[in-house]
């Protein structure tokens, strides 16, 4: 008999293996329909506000330099303070998801974050504001590469890189989002209106909370076997409700009712029938040394690089953008806002462009393509290009198109590579070298810019990049078209 209890029994490892292969069959007959796209879009908006809060600071940055006389050093910290709170949030929340579950970590994360925004508008100097962005920053860096675990998890493998990424494009959206509204809204109300508006989609934690339900893989994973079953039921029957058609057979399980909480449910050896299987289950649940051994170190060494040249180039460039527009090319405020905004709307369509392409071009092409034509851009820029605002905005919008359209990819090729036991913490690890790249990228930049080499800046960005184009044409692993646990059995 099946209980609710983790590690019941000596014989749980091998009957969670064949109960997760069981869901993931199941879910792989689910067409795609009206319950897919609801739970996308909750999860989108929650993704879609912490994007917002994200780069709120770069566009508040002009702003409170002034307002509270910040050096060059005081600007740089007060950018990378938030990145490392993500950092950790990152590392931190992947092993929660692993632990607790996907739902409960991203319900909580937008709570907090904010919560956090609150707090923030009634700061009055440069310290109080650092502590809080860091608090904050945990709640970003955890929320979203939980929620880009929990997408690819309740996904079939057909079609899989066009659904996730359209949810996915709702992260660039938030950004866009955020660089229209500061543009409009910061010159007129200034910054604390702005982080007092971002606290209200903390409602978002109740539909969360209310509507998502738990990812029966991650149950099925932890042993967890009637939850598991009676959770994959509910969305079946919902399935079958919406389209008004019988579930087709999985093609991996026996015949049973297609939404029973027995249906599909494997035959599995006991421990005494299949030790050899046992001890390998129970040996492959090691979280972190599981990621650094076997065939998963590979892939944990190229996505990690992946993760942090793609977002050293995005937000070496996106955080110091206004700056420089005003400072050295002497653009007011709403002029240097809004060719920033340009350059986060380009990032956008590149976004929707990989989005739609994903599936047929593959993941590795569509990384190291994407991050060589970044790479070709930036040095063009950083060349011939950079005496003019014009040009600056022409080139970083361009490269804009490649290096978003990378990033987005990632969301979605970094959950395939890995088991459903360390799903999490996998996309976390690469979401923790995100932040590093986030943290470095403007470190760097303001470095280079401080002594008024704006050309070797984005030289500088270029390599990075090209990089990133590398590893991903020589070492990446193509995920597409394959179910989860074949990827990562």
């Amino acid at each position: 008999m099946t209980t609710d209890t983790p590690h019941a029994t000596a014989g749980r490892p091998a009957a969670t293996a064949a109960l997760t292969a069981a869901i993931g069959a199941r879910f792989e007959r689910l067409p795609l329909c009206r319950w897919h796209v609801t739970v996308r879009l909750i999860i989108g908006a929650v993704t879609f506000f912490e994007a917002f809060d994200q780069l709120l600071i770069a566009y508040a940055l002009p702003e409170l330099r002034a307002e509270w006389q910040l050096s060059t050093g005081q600007t740089t910290s007060l950018i990378t303070v938030g990145s490392l709170g993500m950092l950790v949030g990152a590392l931190l929340s992947g092993r929660l998801a692993d632990r607790v579950g996907r739902v409960k970590v991203i319900a909580a994360c937008i709570a907090l974050s904010s919560v956090f925004n609150l707090l923030l508008t009634l700061c009055t100097s440069p310290g109080p504001f650092m502590a809080l962005r860091f608090a904050q920053g945990l709640a970003i860096g955890g929320e979203v590469p939980v929620a880009a675990t929990f997408i690819a998890e309740i996904t079939r493998a057909h079609r899989r890189g066009r659904f996730v990424l359209l949810y996915e494009l709702v992260f660039p959206a938030g950004l866009t989002a955020c660089a229209l509204l500061a543009w409009w809204l910061m010159p007129l109300l200034g910054w604390r209106w702005m982080f007092g508006l971002a606290a209200v989609p903390g409602v978002l934690c109740l539909l969360v909370a209310r509507y998502v339900p738990e990812s029966p893989r991650w149950l099925a994973d932890h042993g967890r076997h009637e939850a598991a079953l009676a959770t994959m039921a509910s969305i079946e029957a919902k399935v079958e409700k919406i389209t008004g058609e019988p579930l087709p057979r999985p093609a991996s399980a026996p015949a049973a009712p297609s939404a029973g909480p027995a249906a599909s449910v494997p035959s599995v050896p006991s421990a005494a029938s299949a030790p050899g299987q046992t001890a390998r289950q129970s040996a492959g649940r090691g979280g972190l040394r599981e990621l650094l051994s076997g065939r998963y170190r590979r892939r944990t060494l190229v996505v990690s690089v992946l993760w942090f040249t793609g977002y050293f180039v995005n937000y070496g460039i996106s955080t110091w953008l206004p700056t420089i527009y005003g400072a050295r090319f002497h653009l007011n405020l709403s002029d240097a806002l809004l060719y920033s905004t340009v350059t986060s709307c380009a990032g956008f369509v590149g976004c929707l462009a990989v989005a739609l392409t994903v599936d047929r071009v593959g993941r590795r092409h569509t990384l190291a393509w994407s991050l060589g034509a970044a790479a070709l851009c930036l040095l063009l820029l950083g060349l011939f290009a950079g005496g003019s605002a014009g040009g600056v905005l022409i080139w970083t919008s361009l490269a804009a198109v490649f290096f978003f359209g990378a990033n987005i990819c990632l969301y979605l090729y970094t959950p395939e590579l890995f088991p459903t036991r360390v799903r999490a913490l996998g996309t976390s690890v690469g979401g923790a070298m995100n932040r590093v790249g986030v943290i470095l990228g403007p470190i760097v930049v303001g470095a280079v810019y401080a002594d008024g080499a704006l050309g070797t800046v984005f030289v500088t960005l270029a390599a990075v990049a090209l990089v990133g184009s590398l590893t991903a044409g020589v070492a990446a692993e193509e995920t597409s078209g394959r179910q989860l646990e074949d990827v990562a059995p």
